[in-house]
């Protein structure tokens, strides 16, 4: 399984995702799920992945593969898409292509194994930041107001405090702590999502790659937030109320 999270701000975008992929409690390994392209002063773009992880591999080696340059391809590229809109439905096709392919001459129901979902964000030249979750049918939504962020995979346990501390003004150091404060979370509820974890920060009107940093089993700052986490829930929950059984 595995864990990603794209968040929308004012100022910009945040991603973060895990690395661990299982076939078992005893078949556990580190594989990078975050993706980035990028041409400075033209486009950003970043992609990150939970599914079968031989479809996601597939689906991003054809990417990489359609961004090379124009003349050894001889197809539309995520490189020269005009908007963010076209390069998340070149990245829907991608997927699509993908999955048939590996499904093929199977039953339909055969599909789901090799099924996948993307989370897709990032800005193209004389547009804004956006951000987009991919379906494995190739469809895809858009974050907006109403739904700043997207979650793919092992997504119950991270949800709750997202949703109640999500603010779109935040800054990004704040927007980072809340990411991790989701992982964290989910780390301690679910053993098939683990550290390390990738994060990037994309400002937006940059139009190149952004900070990017690997948080490691061990770091400092995720173990100082998730024991100060732990010991103020514990605290605010013996300041709440207990129930009473009297009428």
């Amino acid at each position: 399984m595995t864990y990603c999270v794209g968040l929308k701000l004012n100022d910009g975008l945040v991603f973060m995702s895990d690395t661990r992929t299982n076939a078992g409690v005893d078949n556990i390994s580190v594989f990078r799920k975050m993706f980035h392209w990028d041409a400075p002063g033209d486009r950003s773009v970043t992609l990150m992945t939970a599914g079968n992880l031989a479809t996601t591999q597939a689906a991003v080696s054809l990417l990489n593969e359609r961004a090379l340059p124009a003349e050894e391809r001889g197809r539309p590229s995520i490189m020269d898409a005009p908007s963010m809109f076209r390069v998340a439905e070149l990245v829907g096709d991608t997927l699509r292509e993908v999955i048939r392919s590996q499904a093929s001459g199977e039953t339909l129901e055969a599909e789901a194994a090799f099924s996948a979902t993307i989370i897709l964000g990032g800005q193209i030249k004389g547009g804004e930041p956006r951000l987009f979750l991919i379906y494995p049918e190739g469809n895809f939504v858009e974050a907006g107001v109403d739904t700043p962020f997207f979650q793919i995979g092992e997504t119950k346990y991270g949800k709750p405090i997202l949703v109640r501390a999500y603010d779109p003004e935040m800054s990004f150091e704040e927007a980072v702590k809340l990411l991790m404060l989701s992982f964290d979370s989910t780390i301690k509820a679910n053993l098939s999502v683990g550290l390390p974890l990738d994060l990037h920060v994309y400002e937006a009107g940059s139009l190149s790659a952004g900070r990017k940093r690997r948080i490691d089993p061990g770091d400092p700052f995720f173990e100082l937030l998730s024991g100060g986490w732990g010991d103020a829930l514990r605290e605010a929950f013996q300041k709440l109320p207990s129930y009473s059984f009297d009428e």
